[in-house]
């Protein structure tokens, strides 16, 4: 018997179907990244039509580089969390926010790194789109980190002998080159070496 009201049956469309294919492939690609993740297993995952997938995302590119744009944002907060408490002394906010990350990696089996840090080892090279959304994101974490020293300099906890920002932004790639040694290891012990020569030697 034909409705009444001339709706059409079928599913309905899910609701904020583009966030729900972010979240999928944010989870796929930083389990198993970029390369290795294919379109069909997002929409899979998602458990949309391939043709939706178009309807939000030009290409598979420009997807990579909103994944990175949800992961950033994702983890904002938390950066914001410990880094901008005018309650706590800079330093120790800085060594709390990098305590609980370890805290996390050790619960995750020391697996995945940072989606940011493996999107510039496997895909910089090869996407201008990738590599300008990486600078963007990697230039406002390392902002986070200058912040802090820079306050700590001010306090005199830290010496004034290296500007901050370099700094900050030398912290950052350091914690991502012990985030791959990690890695490679399956060991915290990358992560602790990072602390103690940050902590104990470069900072003060």
């Amino acid at each position: 018997m034909k409705s009444s009201t001339g709706a059409k049956r079928g599913p309905k469309p899910k609701p904020d179907t583009r966030n729900n294919l972010l979240q999928v492939g944010l989870r796929m690609i930083h389990a198993d990244g970029y390369a290795a993740t294919g379109i069909q297993g997002i929409v899979d995952g998602a458990d949309v039509p391939k043709a939706s997938f178009y309807n939000y995302f030009a290409s598979k590119e420009a997807f990579g580089a909103e994944v990175m744009d949800a992961y950033f944002d994702r983890n904002e907060g938390k950066l914001r969390d410990f880094l901008c408490d005018p309650d706590v002394a800079p330093l120790a906010r800085l060594e709390a926010y990098f305590d609980d990350r370890i805290d996390a990696f050790r619960a995750a089996g020391f697996t995945k790194g940072c989606l940011l840090g493996n999107f510039s080892a496997e895909s910089a090279d090869h996407s201008v789109l990738v590599r300008e959304h990486l600078v963007e994101h990697l230039d406002a974490w390392s902002h986070f980190f200058e912040n802090c020293i820079a306050e700590a300099q001010e306090q005199g906890a830290v010496s004034e002998g290296m500007p901050a920002s370099v700094l900050g932004r030398f912290v950052l790639n350091s914690w991502e080159g012990a985030l791959l040694r990690m890695r490679a290891e399956k060991s915290d012990a990358p992560l602790i070496e990072f602390k103690d020569v940050i902590f104990g030697r470069l900072l003060t």
